[in-house]
């Protein structure tokens, strides 16, 4: 997959049919316009292009949201590497991309990527104000040259799949539904650091994962997962909160990991989040924890078995 990030920089061989977006979360309402996107590039022999930001647009056009993210930068390469995208293109978002115009902006895709189509959801817009869109940039296409596919929103159910409400339900502790709608675990990653070691006190030792991502964080609770650590996945018990039973008011993410023994300190380490357990609550003794702990366990190997 070619990166750019510049269009002046863009040397391409053939022309592009190209999409555009933030794609925080590549959910299933993204995957279906990516994979129409790589089959109609094949199938013209042009190349399949995404543009997208180093930044959520929303951090330079309204900092005070403060949303976190769902995916990271790193893991779109990944994805978008993976469902065979060949040309990403990331611009850095600043006040001044965001006061473009959306004419001057389509010009510089059909200029410096070639862009000969431009695949957009139901809902784009683009340019200052948001004033380039659906009917405006299909306006633009037929002076500049290009074609517009527009595509219908996917539904989960009766919900339109979308990032803010995949947000929703992983701040509230659904994350069985929100996997539904990004057809994957939701993740995070960090890497292990030293605990106070009370899990190790009570019989059931835990990795306590200091986050290198943005990415939104589950509710307190106790929650089923998947781990990557190494080469190896585990199956483990996270629980995320402030100790309310020591009175250790600091919120933490602890991994148990099922069937495991080893040293953790300093690994990189990848959660993805099955199911939510229950609430994370204070328990009178640390038997009464122990034995709610033992539970937990039980439960997460009968939701990943």
């Amino acid at each position: 997959m070619q990166i750019i990030h510049d269009l002046t920089e863009a040397n391409l061989e053939r022309e592009t049919v190209l999409t555009i977006g933030t794609f925080d979360g590549l959910h299933l309402g993204h995957q279906d316009l990516l994979k129409r996107l790589v089959r109609r590039a094949r199938l013209t022999s042009r190349l399949s292009a995404v543009l997208t930001f180093d930044r959520p647009p929303r951090e330079v056009l309204t900092p005070e949201s403060n949303r976190a993210c769902l995916t990271t930068l790193e893991d779109k390469l990944t994805l978008l590497q993976q469902w065979g995208v060949e040309v990403l293109v990331i611009l850095p978002f600043t006040a001044e991309l965001a006061g473009t115009s959306a004419r001057d902006f389509v010009q510089g895709l059909v200029q410096y990527l070639r862009m000969s189509e431009l695949w957009v959801g139901w809902d784009f817009a683009l340019g200052r104000g948001r004033e380039g869109d659906v009917p405006a940039i299909k306006k633009l296409g037929q002076e500049l040259g290009y074609e517009v596919h527009v595509l219908a929103p996917v539904h989960e159910g009766d919900v339109v799949v979308s990032s803010t409400h995949i947000r929703n339900l992983l701040s509230v502790g659904r994350v069985r539904e929100a996997a539904e709608m990004l057809g994957r675990y939701h993740q995070l990653k960090g890497r292990v650091v030293p605990g106070i070691g009370r899990g190790r006190e009570l019989g059931f030792p835990t990795a306590n994962l200091e986050l290198e991502s943005p990415c939104i964080m589950p509710p307190t609770g106790v929650y089923a997962a998947y781990v990557y650590v190494g080469s190896g996945r585990y199956a483990a018990a996270i629980n995320i909160g402030l100790r309310p039973t020591f009175g250790e008011g600091e919120r933490t993410l602890e991994a148990h990991l099922l069937d495991f023994e080893g040293d953790l300190y300093g690994q990189k380490m990848v959660v993805q989040f099955v199911e939510r357990l229950r609430d994370e609550r204070r328990f009178p003794d640390a038997d009464a924890l122990r034995a709610q702990i033992a539970k937990d366990i039980a439960r997460t190997r009968d939701v990943l078995s």
